[in-house]
């Protein structure tokens, strides 16, 4: 910080400046240059990176008794040093290594840091996907969480809950369980049913708009979220989101007219796209709003061939958004587990109008993407499946007993956004589940430098 200035010799010192340079023979005057014009300053931020060992023995039994030394942590390939361990063992935190302060950036003197005893346990967030929850099922998952409050919150873990849609449920970090169970009795499901989704024809170029929407509603919601847990270290961080799942192209011939009242629709969707090239020149004085062909049901028109053409790449943009926010859950270290309320899933109700094999290929490629989302990052999906104290059980012993182990990554290329991980341990007859890679934050930080 710089000394305040004394008026009387910041004057003298001037003045003597002054006439020390009026007594001097003015130089002949060069014109000015343009100075060059500087790139962008790119700053690395070191920040250290957290990542979740679970280590059993051959029973299946946590290993308690693990050191430090035991444990090796390579980034694409390259030994990182363990800076910080912590452990926890039925939910007890027990502070193996503390972390060092990160090394400070140039230039910039921070004051050190004041280290708090947290015995705090494990941190949970609730994810209500209520936009994507039909309302038939809102007493389910008001079931479900009276079951996670009794058998997965224990005390001393900490918890929050939010929602994506018309429940407005936003519960901040809190120990307080009459805090959920009033958030619970506001869960609402406001998702499509399938007749809903077929006969309000929302579709676009691609695929169903307002499905989509929602979608993005629920991910963005996600994202505000995991950068809150990014925040926390030396913690289990356990994110359970409640969904039926998604598809950015469900019922696709039903919404645009494949399926007469007398087809069985036998030949599949994807035969027809793969003859689509055959399909006859529009007529320019049909009815664009027509739907279907009267003579064969199976034949559609040409509008209805350019829909489902442009909606080709709708799988393909839905795991694209499914890869990133993966991505993000690594990075902030937290493990998803998804729940389907649905349950064990049976044929369509008889009053959708939705043809069953339609039906059957959105059941399994809703329930498909979360078990991608919880996979992806280390945690499972309770599909498919009534048995949810079972599933409960198990989430209870996942985030009860593990090891984070921190370091502070020695590649300061941030150009380089994914990173590999791999861990491994040296001691005999034991297996672990850690995550593979995680994605930094490629952030410009300040401008050119004049």
């Amino acid at each position: 910080m710089a000394l305040p200035h004394n008026r009387f010799w910041s004057f003298a010192v001037w003045a003597g400046l002054t006439a020390t340079l009026a007594a001097q023979t003015p130089a002949a005057q060069q014109p000015p240059q343009t100075p060059a014009r500087q790139q962008p300053t790119f700053r690395v931020q070191i920040e250290l990176v957290s990542t979740d060992v679970t280590v059993k023995d051959e029973r299946g039994l946590f290993v308690d008794d693990l050191r430090q030394d035991e444990f090796e942590v390579y980034e694409d390939g390259v030994k990182q040093k363990i800076v910080s361990m912590t452990m926890s063992h039925g939910g007890r935190i027990s502070n193996v290594l503390a972390a060092p302060p990160p090394p400070p950036r140039e230039g910039v003197v921070l004051p050190s840091v004041r280290k708090v005893n947290d015995t705090s346990g494990r941190i949970f967030l609730f994810f209500v996907d209520d936009s994507n929850l039909q309302f038939r099922n809102s007493p389910k998952v008001r079931q479900i969480f009276q079951k996670i409050a009794k058998q997965l919150l224990h005390d001393g873990d900490m918890f929050s809950i939010v929602s994506s849609g018309t429940s407005t449920i936003s519960v901040g970090m809190t120990y307080d369980l009459k805090r959920l169970d009033q958030a619970v009795q506001k869960i609402t499901g406001d998702g499509l049913t399938p007749s809903e989704l077929v006969e309000r024809s929302i579709g676009g170029s691609e695929g169903p708009t307002e499905l989509r929407f929602r979608a993005h509603v629920a991910f963005s919601t996600v994202f505000d979220a995991l950068a809150q847990l990014e925040q926390v270290h030396d913690r289990r961080k356990v994110l359970v989101w409640i969904s039926e799942g998604y598809d950015y192209n469900p019922y696709q011939a039903s919404r645009y007219g494949l399926l007469g009242p007398n087809s069985s629709f036998s030949q599949g969707l994807g035969n027809l796209l793969d003859n689509m090239s055959a399909l006859p020149e529009p007529d320019p004085g049909a009815d664009p709003s027509a739907v279907g062909n009267s003579d064969n049901p199976l034949k559609p028109s040409s509008l209805n061939a350019a829909g489902i053409q442009s909606e080709t790449f709708s799988d393909a943009d839905l795991f694209r958004d499914i890869a990133e926010l993966t991505r993000v859950a690594n990075r902030a270290n937290t493990t998803i587990y998804t729940v389907d309320p649905r349950g064990l899933v049976g044929a369509i109700d008889i009053d959708q109008n939705v043809n069953p094999r339609e039906w059957s290929e959105y059941v399994r490629k809703s329930q498909d993407t979360l078990r991608i989302i919880a996979e992806e990052t280390g945690g499972t999906a309770l599909v498919n499946s009534n048995d949810y104290d079972k599933g409960l059980k198990r989430i209870d012993n996942e985030s009860s007993d593990y090891y984070v182990l921190g370091y502070y990554s020695s590649n300061a290329d941030r150009t380089r956004a994914r990173r590999k991980i791999a861990i491994k341990i040296t001691r005999k007859g034991v297996n672990w589940i850690a995550r593979e890679e995680y994605l930094i934050k490629a952030t410009q930080i300040g401008g050119p430098r004049p």
